[in-house]
């Protein structure tokens, strides 16, 4: 999921995340970027990509958002429906694209049951539907009468949080990031049955984490193997992947090879190793081949094209890979004047099909 700055409209939603995200914004500000990104998303390109090949590579619409101003950022899909859920990060609507059809429809109401924001997504084997809030936590919906079943939310008093993007792992456990404190959150499937609860610490990365400015995010998007053996996240400010051992506990930095992953947000790994990857700033997507212990990845393809509108997250489906095009840099939190002009206004909001990655 994408690490945000704080328009006023998102300071006065998010109150508590208000100050990192205005801190992050000054620091980009301050360190020249070209276009002002979330904190040390750096607009760099990952080091030693290749130059993308047009020939075959297809970049086309795969379906349309109703709404002015959606700036969506997670998406997951169904693989028993094939349904499509899409989340807005301006007011916390989900969206859902059913099989075959152009233009998705209202599924979450913004608002609902006091969501203000929808970050990362994920649908579980039991076809239930996870939404990550950046303020608060993460809910669970039935995803055929759009009742929540379950909720979970940072400890009070915690000040600085954004809740950020999540997986799933084959026994049914979730894990979320935190992108403002370098930590993984944990729910288990007694904690689900149970319906509600505060969000369990699981694993503290900061000690591992190259140091970064006040202010300044870490933590974005997070992935799992299919056996269950380990947790992949990445700190999109130092451009590194962390491998998280979930019988052990032990954190590692995987070694990169042809490239870096800043400006990374949202991963997808496959049962074969390939790892996904979506680079909001620079307009990017990386395709990796990540060994077999996980702890080494090689970058094997580079696309990057600027119709994909600052892409958040992907969701791999039969024959291509859904992108969603946020345009967080049309009067999104991505450009800092939105309001007066900014750097422009957005077209309709969309979802990409990408072929060859």
């Amino acid at each position: 999921m994408t690490q945000k700055k704080a328009t006023q409209k998102t300071t006065k939603r998010a109150g508590a995340i208000a100050l990192p995200l205005t801190a992050a914004l000054a620091l980009a500000l301050a360190l020249g970027a070209a276009t002002p990104v979330p904190a040390l998303a750096l607009a760099l390109s990952p080091a030693g990509a290749q130059a993308p090949s047009a020939g075959d590579t297809r970049i086309s619409t795969a379906f349309t958002l109703p709404g002015a101003k959606v700036y969506p950022e997670g998406i997951a899909a169904d693989p028993r429906t094939h349904t499509v859920y899409v989340g807005s990060y301006a007011d916390g609507t989900v969206y859902r694209a059913r099989p075959g059809r152009s233009e998705a429809e209202v599924f979450l109401p913004p608002g609902t049951d006091g969501r203000r924001t929808a970050n990362g997504l994920r649908v579980d084997a039991r076809g239930r539907l996870w939404v990550t809030d950046s303020t608060t936590g993460v809910a669970v919906y039935d995803t055929t009468t759009g009742s929540r079943l379950a909720h979970f939310e940072v400890a009070a008093g915690t000040s600085a949080r954004f809740v950020n993007d999540l997986t799933l792992t084959p026994d049914g456990t979730a894990y979320l990031t935190d992108s403002s404190r370098g930590v993984i959150y944990r729910v288990t499937p007694r904690q689900l049955a149970a319906g509600s609860g505060v969000l369990t610490e699981a694993y503290d990365l900061t000690p591992a984490l190259r140091p970064r400015p006040a202010g300044s995010f870490s933590l974005n998007g997070i992935t799992s193997d299919r056996a269950g053996r380990y947790l992949l996240t990445v700190d999109m400010t130092a451009g590194d992947l962390y491998r998280i051992d979930l019988r052990t506990g032990a954190v590692r930095r995987v070694a990169l090879t042809g490239g870096d992953l800043k400006a990374a947000d949202g991963l997808d790994l496959a049962p074969d190793g390939t790892l996904r990857v979506a680079h909001n700033a620079t307009n990017t997507l990386t395709r990796w081949q990540v060994g077999a212990d996980g702890t080494r990845a090689r970058l094997t393809r580079t696309i990057t094209d600027p119709s994909l509108q600052i892409p958040t997250t992907l969701a791999r489906v039969p024959g291509r890979t859904l992108v969603v095009r946020s345009q967080f840099d049309k009067g999104g939190p991505m450009d800092p004047g939105a309001g007066t002009g900014g750097a422009g206004t957005p077209t309709t909001f969309t979802v990409a099909s990408v072929r060859g990655l």
